[in-house]
């Protein structure tokens, strides 16, 4: 079974997808470490500075990264195994990519923040941010969030995924569904 896990920057893709290898025990595809990975060693120009939700740069960043990465997960799925993958770097049009046998083998989860939520809690969510990991000092404004959100929001809702709208409080729990057999089982 293939998760994945993605959503605007600090919606807490990582603290789920870490709540889920402790449940679960699956390995996980953290799509920022691939991204710097691919960084230090020189196999793209990109830079961590190009990383800013504000100028347009994961429209470059995110079919750089999912190229590799879809290609992983058909892999994984052929080679029934388990695995996670998170981040920000996952193209809302993702099933477009996979016959309907690997589609059976994907959930998907997109984490998205109301305005509602992001208004309230804007100062909680930065404080947070480094829950998991630790993190660069961050600059993210409530303008952003907002935005970025939105466009989650947004391109789940076009491709026909149904977000995991965070609105009243943060309180993410990822049930999976094993009920689809595997092959060769």
């Amino acid at each position: 079974m293939i998760i994945i896990i993605t959503g605007a920057t600090h919606t807490g893709k990582t603290l789920a997808a870490q709540r889920l290898i402790e449940r679960h025990g699956f390995p996980c595809l953290s799509l920022d470490l691939l991204k710097m990975g691919l960084i230090r060693s020189g196999q793209t120009a990109l830079t961590p500075m190009d990383d800013d939700c504000t100028n347009g740069v994961r429209d470059k960043l995110t079919p750089y990264l999912w190229s590799i990465t879809r290609e992983i997960i058909k892999t994984a799925i052929e080679n029934a195994q388990n695995l996670i993958v998170e981040g920000c770097y996952v193209p809302f049009d993702w099933a477009k990519d996979f016959p309907p046998e690997y589609l059976r083998e994907i959930r998907f989860f997109c984490l998205v923040m109301t305005e509602k939520y992001i208004r309230a809690h804007f100062d909680d969510i930065i404080a947070r941010e480094n829950v998991i990991e630790k993190r660069l000092t961050s600059d993210l404004t409530i303008d952003e969030a907002l935005s970025e959100n939105l466009r989650f929001l947004q391109g789940c809702r076009k491709n026909g995924h149904q977000p995991v709208l965070i609105d009243e409080k943060y309180d993410i729990r990822i049930k999976i569904d094993y009920t689809i057999p595997r092959p060769n089982s």
